[in-house]
């Protein structure tokens, strides 16, 4: 399913996206369009940086340190790794990388470790056990690779951490904990998440609200892991998971209650609360809980009638890839929401916090003829979308600040030059610790570049100018998707 970054910058005068070329490195990569891969990485410990590229022949590593000059650069050939899948990475207490490549059918995993100033490389074998069901997300964590996955008729949860060429398996069981939706009807965790997949949310980046509308998410902390299951029209159900002890604590939400039932509610996890949303066609209800304790803090309800004074954005409908049309009034976009699945996304923007809600779904086109095969192949059906959605601003003590326009995001202004540009036919993002860099391969000028990218509005010279723009998120950031 293609994964889309719906926002739009409204925004009183021109801006130029914040944006620098840090570098770039000759390479010719054969066919990279069907064969090529590329992955950025960072050594938490040292803070040098990777890229990882390759075709069908050779993977080329180049390592930066951490003023971002290049200090070792290393071509290695693919016979290891050929026809798989660049998954993920970890560094060595060596400080050498590892990457992970993956079988078509994710049930084995060659691990290839790098030596650079060596110019050499070995391999190994993981296989997965046969009951393994299906693999969950992927994600990097303190140099070392995770996987979570779902084993056959088994109600836990298994997180295999690869460090140091090692992989440990922890557990998280399900299977004393019960499940029920709002009407009362029962089921296990395995038919809920087969059901409703869970979707990692990235508690550093703006997560777009196709992502934040899933009713099943999971946030990874220091520690911990949290998984937040919006199932029920009348509670959230939050599990901890501890990764030290593989302990997993439950605890409730409810949502805001309304003189009518919810038609759709969902939630989001950021610092420490959780952000709640609930709709139906009369109210709209948003509430701001204290995660640890679970008390209220803030609440504001909304009637079709009310005039939504928190918003820094018109009401916006989005349609496909078309550009957003504005909802005249808060009667229209309520009505418009309540047919759809909620959705909540919060991130940091400047001293205060961006919040996004709306509604988002996705279906069939149903006006489409398919054949055998593509009914066989659900994934290939061609599929319609509709996002409705408006945005607010916080402040630190969780007020809302009014008639403040949110300054543009690093990844705002990252997915607008992708959008604008030509020749790229490979692009990975890395997050540091206050930028973004971009590395993609121009095939016309046959290059590995790296950009960087801030938040805010800057004087480049030479970058395109917008008033409104509408950014295209690609789904190239190096982890497995859920299935």
């Amino acid at each position: 399913m293609k994964k889309l970054l719906l926002i739009s910058l409204l925004l009183s005068k021109s801006v130029l996206i914040g944006q620098t070329v840090l570098n770039s490195f000759p390479l010719n990569l054969n066919n990279p369009l069907d064969e090529g891969q590329i992955l950025n990485a960072e050594d938490v410990k040292t803070h040098d940086v990777y890229v990882f590229a390759s075709d069908d022949k050779k993977t080329t590593i180049l390592k930066y340190n951490k003023a971002l000059f290049l200090t070792t650069q290393f071509t290695d050939s693919i016979k290891f790794a050929l026809n798989r899948d660049l998954i993920g990475y970890s560094i060595g207490e060596d400080k050498n990388p590892l990457l992970y490549w993956a079988s078509f059918n994710l049930r084995n995993i060659r691990i290839v470790k790098y030596f650079p100033e060596a110019k050499t490389s070995r391999s190994l074998n993981f296989d997965f056990p046969d009951n393994l069901e299906y693999i969950i997300t992927s994600f990097q964590k303190d140099n070392a690779f995770y996987l979570l996955a779902k084993e056959r008729a088994q109600q836990h949860l298994l997180l295999y951490k690869f460090d140091n060429g090692n992989c440990e398996i922890k557990m998280f069981d399900f299977s004393s904990f019960a499940f029920q939706n709002g009407g009362g009807k029962s089921f296990s965790f395995s038919t809920l998440i087969r059901y409703y997949p869970i979707q990692k949310m990235d508690l550093n980046d703006f997560n777009p609200l196709d992502k934040a509308a899933a009713i099943n998410k999971m946030y990874v902390l220091d520690n911990h892991i949290i998984l937040t299951l919006d199932y029920n029209s009348k509670k959230t159900q939050v599990f901890d998971l501890n990764l030290e002890t593989s302990d997993v604590n439950e605890k409730f939400f409810n949502l805001p209650v309304s003189k009518n039932p919810a038609q759709t509610a969902n939630s989001f996890y950021y610092d420490k609360k959780l952000f709640q949303l609930a709709a139906n066609k009369e109210e709209f209800l948003f509430d701001i809980k204290d995660f640890d304790s679970g008390n209220s803090i803030k609440n504001f309800t909304a009637s079709k009638n009310d005039t939504i004074r928190f918003k820094n954005s018109p009401f916006l409908v989005q349609t496909d890839n078309n550009r957003p049309q504005e909802i005249k009034n808060t009667a229209k976009f309520i009505r418009n929401l309540a047919n759809l699945g909620a959705g909540v996304s919060v991130t940091k923007n400047g001293e205060n916090n961006l919040v996004t809600l709306g509604g988002y779904i996705e279906y069939i086109d149903t006006d489409y003829l398919y054949s055998k095969e593509e009914i066989l192949n659900f994934p290939g059906m061609r599929t319609q979308s509709k996002m409705v959605y408006f945005d607010s601003m916080l402040n630190k003590n969780l007020d809302f600040v009014k008639n403040e326009k949110p300054e543009p995001l690093a990844t705002d202004n990252l997915y607008y030059f992708l959008n604008i540009s030509k020749n790229i036919t490979l692009q990975n993002t890395l997050k540091l610790k206050d930028f973004y860099i971009l590395s993609y391969y121009d095939s016309a000028l046959r290059q590995l570049v790296m950009r960087k990218f801030t938040d805010g509005f800057t004087n480049d010279i030479g970058n395109p100018i917008m008033n409104k723009a509408i950014f295209s998120n690609p789904a190239s950031f190096g982890s497995i998707k859920p299935r």
